[in-house]
């Protein structure tokens, strides 16, 4: 459970007011002390993750987030983060306070999620220091209550079962390649081992994916892209598919037979995470391109970037041989999108790797909104080399 990735797991948050108890119901549920809890408002800053195991739902992340209320500039930053909480939240818990009659921050925060589409379970909480009308509050929340203590741990499993009945099933793709690949079959893994690549390790997308093969009852066979050929003619039976690093993607196409499905790990991960159509769409528009247009490059993991880094360097260099001419390109990395997004004349992200599927999802949606085109790294590339269809076909 512990090697569980965390963008693998149901991600479950809390939001409510600033002394609302979210802190301790959330040491509450997970058992231990988690998040540091204070009788002086706003003690919670930034969100505070926990991963545990949460039976039978299996690995999740649990988020404690700061007040809805809470006040000064300092605050509203605050309050942004918490929102930026919510594009990765595949089950939202709202907490009430038994001490509490004024929900009009709970009923704004709560129609925020119900526009996302984020179930809702609803937890009055300090049942030990006051009673409360729960009716007051069902009628203006349509959601499944629980009424608890977290100071005293009073209904704390109830919450659970509540928690477990509501969360979602389909918070995340089942497999990679479960529908491409069957037992038995064989899979060739192209991973450049150049300078970018990990010291003494591969990289998570990889490693996912190989784990996936042979959960299936298939077989994984890896290579660097300077033994591919070798390893072709070594074989008695051609592979049923090749998975390949998509920086590679052209020298993996000439040396490959045309009858061998070919894709990528960046492709493959962008199906799993997010919606595949709409990012092979985004990848067509780069014919539309003129110099000076601005492209977002958006990364999801913060790395240090190294010579010749896919981002930074290599798809601008190809972009821009494409195009003709200059584009304004900026990379960002991490959870932050510019404000300006919609100046964009394309997004082209990661693989999404670091992301849950909900958050990954809520990135397409937002530049759906905005009328901004978007692809990712592996659809990019493919279509710079014209194997856009190629390596999607099977998909």
């Amino acid at each position: 459970m512990q090697d569980t990735p965390k963008a693998n797991r149901l991600h479950i948050a809390l939001f409510g007011k600033r002394n609302a108890g979210k802190s301790s119901l959330i040491n509450a549920i997970t058992g231990q002390s988690i998040a540091l809890v204070s009788d002086i408002a706003g003690t919670t800053t930034d969100p505070v993750y926990k991963a545990m195991e949460l039976l039978p739902i299996g690995p999740v992340m649990f988020i404690d987030t700061a007040g809805l209320d809470d006040e000064g500039e300092i605050g509203k930053l605050r309050i942004a983060k918490t929102k930026q909480v919510m594009d990765k939240t595949d089950l939202a818990i709202l907490l009430f306070s038994a001490k509490d009659n004024d929900f009009k921050l709970e009923k704004d925060w709560y129609e925020e999620l119900n526009k996302r589409n984020i179930p809702i379970i609803g937890v009055i909480n300090k049942i030990d220091q006051c009673s409360i009308n729960e009716n007051l509050i069902s009628k203006q929340f349509p959601i499944p209550f629980v009424k608890v203590s977290a100071k005293n741990n009073t209904n704390i499993d109830e919450l659970k079962k509540l928690i477990q009945k509501h969360a979602p099933s389909n918070f995340e793709k089942s497999s990679i390649v479960g529908d491409l690949v069957n037992s038995k079959d064989l899979v060739v893994l192209v991973t450049p081992q150049d300078l970018q690549a990990p010291k003494g390790r591969l990289i998570l997308p990889q490693v996912q994916t190989i784990r996936n093969i042979l959960d299936i009852g298939a077989m994984a066979l890896t290579v660097k892209d300077t033994e591919l050929k070798e390893l072709l003619k070594s074989l008695s039976r051609k592979p049923d598919l090749v998975i390949t690093d998509s920086q590679v993607f052209k020298k993996v196409n000439s040396i490959l037979p045309k009858d061998i499905p070919l894709t990528s790990f960046s492709i493959l991960m962008a199906r799993y995470k997010g919606d595949i159509d709409e990012l092979i769409n985004g990848a067509k528009i780069i014919d539309k391109l003129n110099p000076g247009d601005k492209v977002l490059i958006a990364e999801a993991c913060t790395h240090h970037a190294l010579k010749g880094d896919i981002a930074r360097e290599k798809i601008p260099k190809w972009l821009q041989e494409k195009v003709g001419g200059n584009l304004q390109i900026d990379v960002i990395s991490g959870v932050d999108f510019p404000e300006n997004t919609k100046e964009y004349s394309l997004i082209i992200h990661c693989g999404a790797c670091m992301f849950n599927r909900k958050q990954f999802m809520s990135r397409i949606s937002k530049a759906k909104e905005l009328g901004v085109p978007i692809t990712n790294f592996g659809t990019t590339i493919a279509h710079l080399n014209g194997i856009l269809s190629r390596v999607t076909n099977m998909l």
